[in-house]
């Protein structure tokens, strides 16, 4: 028997086949307009590079915590199900991110099903959902996957939030869900606390606050849980270098949390992953010296690319940083700097404020170096015309 193989595996139809033609007819029938219109999440391939494209920690653990690590799996009951709500998992990130007593968590596939539950629990026809533009793609993505309108509201220039901007549309489009990234995904700009209760006051419908980069920001809005009962606060554990387990963390009021729990997917934490978590967050001193050093290394690496002819830093709070080239290079800078086996990631625009933009992961001080050498290396030869 022949082995079938999906087609993203590099099986699948062959373009000429006739029969392609019934099949894509059938797919414009079934398949929602909208759907047809987006691209599917790209992820490159980092196979022999440095992967600085990513905003994950580089850091892995020593040999003697991997040990400790594999011994608690070792016990884990792979034949039943995991606890369908996590509870020992909830009980520490409760406390260690302190969310207020009163206040529930519940967990995610990664921060990305936590925003699917979210947008999936208020969809209506005719309903809008909100955010800063750029912001984290999936805000977008995800609200069209709902079948509700997206709508963007453009940072200004410097990457600041718009405040007057924000509350106009807001009041002209009344969403059920304003999502805000702090600090802001792309640019890594922590927006003015001041505008964000603004935002949080004049809001119809429930506020999300993305925390994803809390680790290097020291910002948070959690606090604020105990004063406005429609915010929510996400979490990822995805920066704090366990981006391989998937885990988001929805903080918010209980009721709330109780009707969007009524959609999410039972056991959507595997066994592996909440002891894992659990394991993990037992040596936070070790997570917090990482990400000490991520932010050490973020100034230092700014700093160096910031002295470089032809390039904009932009301020981050985040672990990576977004910057731009002159002279409409920044494709061409990409390419050269992956010709010499570092990966970063490609935000140019034709227009907007990512015109020429390109964003890098702050990495270990080995991979940091290779990055800046890259980057040299390809403004020189630019410049030079080879």
């Amino acid at each position: 028997m022949s082995k079938l193989k999906h087609p993203a595996d590099g099986g699948g139809n062959n373009a000429s086949d006739p029969r392609n033609d019934e099949i894509r007819r059938r797919i414009r029938q079934w398949v929602r307009p909208e759907i047809l219109d987006l691209t599917a999440y790209h992820v490159p391939d980092s196979s022999g590079l440095v992967k600085l494209d990513a905003m994950e920690n580089p850091y892995t653990w020593p040999d003697a915590v991997v040990e400790e690590w594999l011994a608690v799996l070792r016990d884990a009951s792979l034949n039943r199900y995991p606890d369908p709500s996590s509870r020992e998992l909830r009980a520490r990130l409760h406390q260690l991110f302190a969310v207020p007593q009163d206040k529930g968590v519940m967990l995610g596939n990664g921060s990305d099903e936590l925003i699917q539950l979210l947008t999936m629990a208020v969809t209506q026809p005719g309903r809008t959902v909100l955010a800063p533009d750029p912001a984290f793609s999936m805000y977008r993505m995800i609200t069209i996957f709902s079948g509700m309108e997206y709508v963007s509201v453009p940072l200004r220039q410097d990457f600041s939030l718009d405040r007057e901007a924000m509350l106009a549309a807001m009041a002209r489009h009344e969403p059920a869900i304003v999502f805000i990234d702090y600090p802001n995904n792309p640019s890594g700009r922590l927006f003015d606390e001041r505008d964000l209760v603004a935002i949080i006051e004049a809001a119809p419908g429930i506020v999300v606050i993305d925390e994803a980069y809390h680790t290097f920001a020291q910002a948070t809005f959690m606090p604020c849980l105990e004063q406005y009962e429609h915010l929510f606060i996400l979490r990822t554990l995805s920066k704090m270098g366990l981006a391989g387990l998937r885990l988001g963390i929805l903080a918010g009021d209980a009721l709330w949390l109780e009707e969007i729990n009524k959609i999410r997917l039972p056991y959507n934490i595997n066994i592996l992953a909440q002891l894992s978590a659990d394991f993990a967050l037992s040596h936070q001193a070790m997570l917090d010296e990482q990400a000490e050093a991520i932010r050490r290394d973020r100034a230092w690496l700014g700093g160096a690319m910031a002295a470089l002819p032809g390039v904009t830093v932009f301020p981050s709070d985040a672990n990576f940083i977004l910057f731009r080239v002159q002279g409409g290079n920044a494709v061409e800078v990409f390419e050269r700097i992956r010709a010499q086996g570092v990966l970063i990631k490609n935000l140019h625009r034709d227009d907007g404020l990512l015109r020429d933009c390109l964003r890098v992961t702050v990495g270990t001080g080995e991979e940091n170096r290779a990055f800046l050498a890259a980057l040299d290396k390809a403004l020189q030869d630019l410049e030079m015309g080879s």
